[in-house]
C-alpha cells in the first residue's frame, strides 16, 4: 500500500491505446493519478468529467491527469470517446496497480459484497513522491477537480 512520502512506482501500467506508462514521462510535472471504479457508471461519469472541465486550469498549475481503472483497453477507449476525455486511462485489467496502490478489496453495496475499486487520488509531484492522498469518502465526483485544485 503506498502512503504520503512514498515513491509511485516506476511503470504505471497500459492505457487505451495499448502504450505503457511510465512515471519518468512526467518527470517535472505534478501527477493527479485517479482510481476510479468503473468506466460509464454515473459517479465515475461524473468525477471524469469535472476533471475534463477544469483540465485546462489542471495543466496551467502543473498536473498532468491519469485515470486507472480494472477496466479493458476498448472500455476506455468507448469511455474517452463519449465524454471527450482530454487524458489518458489505464487499463489495469491484471490489477497489479490497485493492489499496489492498495485501493482494490472488499465492497458492500446494497447488501451485496464483492471485490473492487476504492475511488481513491493520489497526488504525485515533481519527483514523483506521493504528497496527498484523497481518500474514498472525501472525493466528491462532481466537484473533483476542484478538490485538487484546492477551491
Amino acid at each position: 500500500m503506498i502512503k504520503i512520502g512514498d515513491k509511485a512506482p516506476a511503470i504505471l501500467g497500459i492505457n487505451e491505446d495499448g502504450k505503457e506508462i511510465k512515471l519518468e514521462q512526467y518527470k517535472g510535472k505534478k501527477i493527479v493519478l485517479y482510481f476510479y471504479p468503473k468506466d460509464s457508471t454515473p459517479g465515475c461519469t461524473a468525477q471524469a468529467c469535472s476533471l475534463r472541465d477544469n483540465y485546462d486550469e489542471l495543466r496551467k498549475q502543473g498536473y498532468e491527469v491519469i485515470g486507472v481503472s480494472i477496466d479493458s483497453e476498448k472500455s476506455h477507449q468507448r469511455f474517452i470517446e463519449r465524454n471527450n476525455l482530454p487524458f489518458t486511462l489505464i487499463a489495469d485489467t491484471d490489477k497489479k496497480l490497485v493492489e499496489e496502490f492498495g485501493v482494490y478489496g472488499e465492497k458492500k453495496n446494497f447488501g451485496r459484497t464483492y471485490m473492487g475499486t476504492f475511488r481513491t487520488t493520489f497526488i504525485i509531484n515533481e519527483e514523483g513522491v506521493v504528497e496527498r492522498i484523497i481518500e474514498p469518502k472525501e472525493i466528491k465526483t462532481k466537484t473533483h477537480a476542484d478538490q485538487i485544485l484546492n477551491k
